[in-house]
């Protein structure tokens, strides 16, 4: 397969629609506010480990 075959056939797969997976149990905002609350438990440790800095 050549680059001008493999394009177009890239090019027709991703024209042909989209698949767009929508998880109702996956909220934006518990995800990001899960990652904020670890984010920040992992910068809390990190500053406890360097105290003489």
């Amino acid at each position: 397969m050549n680059i001008a075959t493999a394009h177009s056939a890239l090019v027709s797969l991703a024209a042909e629609g989209h698949h767009v997976d929508n998880h109702e149990s996956l909220s934006p905002a518990i995800t990001g506010g899960s990652a904020l609350v670890i984010l920040l438990l992992l910068l809390w440790i990190t500053t406890r480990f360097n105290r003489d800095r």
